[in-house]
């Protein structure tokens, strides 16, 4: 059930809306398509240059700009024999901000808590170490 201003509570989601939004993520899922929108955050692009820039066929990108596309992510305009592509609402970008947020956040935990693991293991180590033996000792 979307509302007048385009906001959509999550909760208030019917099975059919809830499997709109997971396709919307399974679209997003692939890391090429993650990069290609990044590319695109400078402005439009074609599918030689973006081929050229991520070292991929063309076949490659324009399989996955289609998809981008069908699914609304991107915009395409014929320009003579070229397609270019823009991203079609740049608020996909705050989604993928917030994303990567996230995900920098629990990276950052998780480094913490091996450093502290390693600290202890160290210290475990150190306290476990038999004291040397004198040289009048046998």
């Amino acid at each position: 059930d979307s509302f007048a201003d385009g906001s959509c509570p999550m909760e208030t989601l019917d099975d059919t809306s809830i499997a709109y939004v997971a396709n919307y993520f399974q679209v997003l899922s692939e890391p090429m398509r993650l990069k290609l929108i990044n590319a695109l955050r400078a402005g439009e692009r074609n599918v030689g240059e973006l081929s050229a820039q991520f070292g991929c066929s063309t076949a490659n990108v324009s399989k996955h700009l289609g998809l981008l596309a069908k699914s609304g992510f991107v915009e395409r305009q014929t320009r003579g024999n070229c397609v270019y592509y823009r991203i079609a609402d740049p608020a996909i970008f705050d989604l993928c901000e917030l994303v990567c947020g996230q995900v920098g956040r629990r990276l950052a935990a998780q480094v913490e808590t091996a450093s502290q693991l390693v600290g202890l293991q160290a210290q475990r180590s150190a306290s476990a170490k038999p004291a040397p033996r004198s040289k009048n000792e046998k």
